[in-house]
């Protein structure tokens, strides 16, 4: 008499273990469709090492010796390769993610601490702050093809959507050195915000917005005239700042004041504010600009943010808060943008959370105070 029940009750669980098999296998779809393609996460760590971590089993797969004091990590837009600096060994280095293996070190000088990509990918830009020098490396050659006095210790090298010119943040001298990104000439300089330490730059090239952490303002660049446009005033000193794909809007966070703010990139008015949590400090917009995603050192989580509507996501079905460990910094996504991968500093951890409910999937442990992530699909 029992066993038309327990049949139902088998074939439910069946069915219930099918249904989840085939969420797992579409949230892992590009791994499901081609077995061939790989989707791996790297993490530096502050004892000089890469975490290599497959997002498909969710687990390390390797660790890397790189090198001292580690900055600066990119994965380039088309080869299979991650760069980053050695801000200590004074070199760039290149990791290969099929064999999990440095590939080249190349000296560039003392005190590099970031890099950027050529709009081709050709070359690579980076500076040496403790000679005041840029240095353009060629990608394919692993050579160094030109070098250039900057200000004084320069800290960045951005290069514009154009690819005509590389910007350099000076810090020392509170400036915006303005290069030619073929020849590396200086064009200008522009005094800006104290220890300029981040640039972003509008689609058409055409402004430059300067950010420095030891600051409660960014300076507004006019990159054509070579001149300062204004200082815009913030809420709190920012630690963070991204624009929107179009460049309508630049949303700047900042652990001071507890929130963001929105400014807007044609009239240079900062606009609309948000309490987002005790200390939101870092920030990643999906492809669409719907959804901005912020970590918050100090409550140890992430919060979603729909910019659209300007509001926190509290959604039924979603969770909220997004526990992400302890001292969440670091965000990246996935290519597809299901995962939302989180560097946890003081846990030591990367959390993996899913985008479509916003439920942390697991904690991995990647190492010592881990730093800075990049993604790459190969």
């Amino acid at each position: 008499m029992n066993r038309p029940k327990n049949f139902r009750v088998y074939f439910l669980l069946a069915a219930l273990a099918i249904g989840g098999i085939v969420l797992l296998l579409r949230e892992h779809r590009p791994s499901f469709l081609r077995p061939d393609l790989h989707l791996s996460a790297y993490v530096t760590t502050a004892d000089g090492n890469v975490t290599a971590v497959d997002l498909v089993k969710l687990k390390a797969v390797a660790r890397i010796a790189v090198g001292p004091g580690l900055s600066g990590m990119h994965e380039h837009p088309t080869r299979p390769e991650v760069f980053g600096v050695s801000t200590t060994g004074g070199y760039v280095w290149i990791l290969d993610p099929r064999s999990n293996q440095v590939t080249a070190r190349i000296a560039v000088g003392p005190l590099p601490y970031a890099l950027d990509f050529s709009t081709d990918g050709n070359r690579i830009y980076t500076t040496a702050a403790g000679n005041n020098t840029l240095v353009a490396i060629d990608v394919k050659s692993r050579g160094v093809v030109g070098r250039a006095a900057t200000g004084r210790e320069p800290v960045l090298a951005r290069v514009t959507p154009d690819g005509m010119t590389v910007l350099v943040a000076n810090r020392h001298d509170n400036s915006l050195g303005i290069h030619d990104a073929a020849t590396l000439a200086l064009r200008g300089t522009v005094s800006v915000v104290a220890q300029p330490e981040d640039v972003a730059v509008l689609p058409d090239s055409s402004m430059a917005f300067v950010r420095s952490r030891s600051e409660q303002r960014i300076s507004v660049v006019d990159l054509r005239r070579g001149v300062l446009v204004t200082h815009l005033e913030l809420a709190g000193k920012p630690t963070d700042m991204l624009l929107k794909p179009d460049g309508g809007e630049l949303y700047v966070i900042s652990p001071e004041a507890h929130g963001l703010q929105a400014i807007n990139t044609s009239t240079h008015e900062v606009g609309d504010y948000m309490v987002l949590g005790s200390a939101p400090t870092r920030g990643v917009l999906n492809s669409d600009a719907s959804l901005l995603y912020v970590s918050d050192t100090a409550g140890d989580r992430v919060t979603p943010v729909d910019i659209f509507n300007r509001r926190i996501v509290r959604d039924p079905g979603k969770g909220f808060p997004v526990p992400a460990g302890d001292a969440p910094a670091a965000l990246r996504f996935d290519p597809a943008e299901n995962l939302l991968l989180v560097v946890s500093q003081g846990s030591g951890d990367l959390a993996v959370i899913r985008v479509r409910t916003n439920f942390l999937l697991t904690l991995i442990p990647v190492g010592d105070h881990p730093q800075e992530l990049a993604v790459k699909l190969f």
